[in-house]
């Protein structure tokens, strides 16, 4: 297929990217290049005949009216998005823009485009959303697909909002959509503002490793390329109009994920005194949701797709890949709000 990747410059992304031209599928990586997005990630596939980059931001529409006549895509995946809650407690403005008015340029385009070619029968418009829109759970359940939305952040109700454009526009103009809806994603090539990197980065510059308030909030952790590995089967055989949540089978304390990657690091990088010496406890940030877990049944009965990656496997595949790439991330250092503390303007 020929794919138009939204965000492709990005984590989750650039993971797709890399993936897909792997297995031979055309792709059109369109980013707008904001903070978060970084050509290296994707300087693997940079030089293949199957890649194209086109720098174009969503909230463009006649930007993107063009790339979609240019290119001709068979399919779309949408993934471009401000993702950081911390930053959308800070800035939700942003939030709004790019992913509520983006999202709907988007659909708008794709359904100009897909009328305009006569409706073809194998286009796909694949949305990719977060477990974050369904709100916070306790002690027990998990998310599925029916779990009513509950968003407790800027970020989650701008996504929860896009989600809801998306199937509108499958309901009412027939745009042939699926959706998704992920656990906390992590692995190489994590921009250094979320959790598991910026728990290695911290740790190897001798820093406090900031842990948000007794640090016993419960994320499902889900490995990057395991993450593309299943965008790409959904895009492929996922029923038309349908959601597929995608947990990584993963759930941990974030304490406990902390202290796992300082084990790590004190058998990869070994120094006087162990790294869990630098966890330091700071204040919660505003709106933190308790426990996200989703229920997979329904990507694994209907497409077999299960996670191959523990995550043990995954942190440790992690944090030598940040060992082994201090080029990349030494480069994003500089960038707005890395290394600062952030969410604590609300």
């Amino acid at each position: 297929m020929k794919i138009l990747v939204t965000g492709g410059a990005g984590f989750i992304g650039s993971a797709v990217v890399r993936l897909a031209v792997s297995r031979g599928h055309e792709i059109v990586n369109l980013d707008a290049l904001t903070y978060a997005g970084c050509l290296e990630n994707v300087a693997s596939v940079a030089d293949s005949p199957l890649y194209t980059f086109e720098q174009v931001d969503i909230r463009d529409r006649a930007a993107l009216d063009a790339v979609f006549a240019r290119h001709a895509p068979d399919a779309v995946m949408h993934l471009a998005a401000e993702s950081h809650v911390d930053r959308s407690i800070d800035g939700p403005g942003d939030f709004v823009e790019t992913n509520i008015t983006g999202t709907y340029n988007m659909l708008e385009a794709a359904r100009s485009y897909w009328v305009g070619a006569g409706k073809p029968e194998a286009f796909r418009f694949h949305h990719i959303s977060t477990d974050e829109v369904f709100g916070s759970l306790g002690a027990t359940g998990m998310f599925t697909e029916d779990t009513p939305y509950d968003p407790r952040s800027p970020y989650s109700a701008s996504k929860a909002a896009s989600d809801h454009l998306v199937r509108a526009w499958h309901e009412t103009y027939g745009l042939p959509v699926v959706l998704t809806n992920c656990s906390n994603n992590y692995g190489p090539y994590h921009f250094p503002e979320k959790l598991v990197p910026v728990v290695i980065l911290n740790a190897l510059a001798g820093k406090d490793i900031p842990v948000y308030g007794e640090g016993l909030n419960v994320r499902d952790w889900l490995f990057v390329e395991d993450h593309a590995d299943a965008l790409l089967l959904v895009l492929e055989k996922g029923t038309l109009g349908r959601s597929y949540n995608i947990g990584g089978e993963n759930e941990a304390r974030n304490i406990d994920l902390v202290r796992s990657i300082c084990a790590i690091l004190d058998v990869k990088r070994p120094k006087d005194g162990g790294y869990a010496d630098q966890i330091t406890y700071v204040q919660d940030r505003a709106g933190h949701d308790l426990r996200y877990a989703i229920d997979p049944a329904r990507i694994r009965d209907e497409l077999g797709w299960r996670p191959s990656v523990t995550l043990e496997q995954g942190l440790e595949r992690t944090v030598q890949w940040y060992l082994d790439n201090e080029d990349w991330w030494r480069t994003l250092q500089a960038r707005d709000g890395v290394g600062e503390r952030l969410g604590v303007k609300g």
